[in-house]
């Protein structure tokens, strides 16, 4: 309907052209002319000026670890300039190290988390490494390095643990660290959808809420909705700063926490999510009357359904089982003819 509309009012603008006068006609075309005269020149030349910007941008982001640590340490200063700071704008003077205090307590609690998940996954609990697949010989250098490496990890947990119960327990040190329940719930959780092992984590929470509506698509949905937060609540608290009158670092702080953010949720998650939903959106959704009429199966996966879509053939799936199957063929699964689809 928006197109049809857009149409209209292009050939109503186009028959009102004859009514005016000739002078105010060509005043008309003269202007429109002039503006795509001048529009694509300046168009290539901020293209030209932010290559280099750009192409340094995509290499920070590619860097996921240092990408990652720098838009933790800005978010958290961040949040020490809005939630614990004078009404005056400035921050407390015992407070300027609540960021770094918290994003060390904040790691320390990942590499617990890592490891625990590392030993709960583990299979091969073997301290010797054989010589090959099918050999039972040992490898006395690999054997010995993986001893070592697995001690030095047991090691480093045990000591971490205990570090973190002395500080805490004896509050030696945090004189000076005193965060609010709202700094920590803002900051703590911004940690957790940006950290690697915790992200990790999401994704088999989402899929046990089995969300109907997302129809299988938990892991390009997972990362979106993550990244979703993260720059709602970077642009929340950078406009609060700007209130405070810290132009320059709000700027800076909006700049590394959302520009880039969304430049790279849209080049990397959204645009595989979109890719996914375009390849389901050439099937459409099946209604409750064509699955109650069915009272069938999936053929993919034997199981039965509750939402389907359907092919140009007239056989219903899955949406994760037909994802699977187009990953392989553009063949429908049961009658093995070729999707051809009529727009």
């Amino acid at each position: 309907m928006g197109m049809i509309t857009r149409v209209r009012g292009r050939l109503r603008s186009l028959h009102t052209l004859p009514k005016l006068d000739e002078k105010v006609r060509d005043e008309r075309i003269a202007e429109t002319g002039m503006f795509r005269k001048y529009s694509k020149p300046t168009w290539r030349i901020i293209r030209k000026t932010y290559a280099p910007l750009d192409k340094c941008e995509r290499t920070f982001m590619k860097m996921k670890n240092i990408s990652t640590l720098v838009t933790q340490m800005v978010f958290f200063m961040l949040c020490d300039r809005v939630l614990l700071c004078n009404f005056g704008g400035e921050i407390c003077p015992v407070k300027k190290v609540t960021a770094l205090y918290s994003l060390m307590f904040y790691n320390v609690i990942a590499y617990c988390v890592s490891y625990i998940k590392e030993l709960i996954e583990k299979e091969d609990w073997s301290v010797t490494v054989n010589m090959t697949q099918h050999s039972n010989i040992k490898h006395l250098a690999m054997s010995a390095t993986k001893i070592v490496l697995e001690w030095t990890k047991a090691v480093t947990f045990i000591i971490t643990v205990t570090f973190m119960l002395l500080v805490f327990g004896l509050e030696q040190g945090l004189e000076h660290y005193h965060p609010t329940a709202l700094y920590t719930f803002i900051t703590w959780t911004y940690y957790m959808c940006t950290e690697k092992v915790f992200v990790d984590l999401f994704l088999p929470l989402l899929q046990m809420l089995k969300l109907k509506s997302l129809e299988a698509l938990e892991q390009f949905y997972a990362p979106v909705y993550l990244r979703y937060y993260t720059i709602v609540l970077a642009t929340t608290l950078s406009l609060c700063l700007l209130l405070y009158g810290q132009f320059s670092f709000a700027l800076f702080a909006f700049y590394i926490t959302v520009f880039l953010k969304v430049k790279d949720t849209i080049f990397n998650c959204l645009k595989t999510l979109k890719k996914e939903l375009a390849m389901l959106g050439q099937f459409r959704q099946a209604t409750s009357e064509e699955i109650d009429n069915c009272d069938d199966v999936c053929a993919v996966c034997l199981c039965p359904m509750e939402r389907a879509r359907v092919t140009p053939c007239q056989h219903m799936f899955h949406a994760s089982c037909l994802r699977e199957c187009l990953n392989n063929s553009n063949n429908c699964p049961i009658c093995k003819r070729e999707y051809v689809f009529v727009h």
